[in-house]
């Protein structure tokens, strides 16, 4: 193959000429935003994330585990949130009582084998 600028030989499938530096290989044309069709949803949305106490992730009741799947963060840091609530302001006790309450049990979630 040879450079269409300046002549010399580059090889079979360059990208750039060695010698003068132009782009020799076609430039594939960018793809079109997510908001057209066909793009539009490249995969399903993910199912909605139920407030619902945890069955797998609980110490006491689940309600940590279960907010801290509900927000994606990690448990032992709601956890650690809500301790510090319960021990300086007394309230996480009370709305910790309360959601234990509320909250349903999550019964759509597999249980491992035992």
């Amino acid at each position: 193959m040879f450079c269409p600028n300046c002549g010399k030989e580059i090889g079979n499938q360059p990208v750039f000429c060695q010698f003068c530096g132009v782009r020799v290989a076609p430039v594939a044309p960018p793809p079109p935003p997510y908001d057209q069709p066909p793009y539009a949803q490249p995969y399903p949305p993910p199912p909605p994330r139920r407030f619902a106490r945890s069955s797998m992730d609980k110490k006491i009741a689940g309600v940590c585990g279960g907010v801290a799947r509900h927000f994606d963060v990690d448990p032992t840091l709601v956890r650690a949130i809500w301790l510090v609530c319960v021990l300086l302001y007394g309230i996480g006790l009370g709305v910790y009582i309360v959601l234990w309450i509320v909250m349903p049990m999550d019964t759509d979630v597999m249980m491992p084998p035992a």
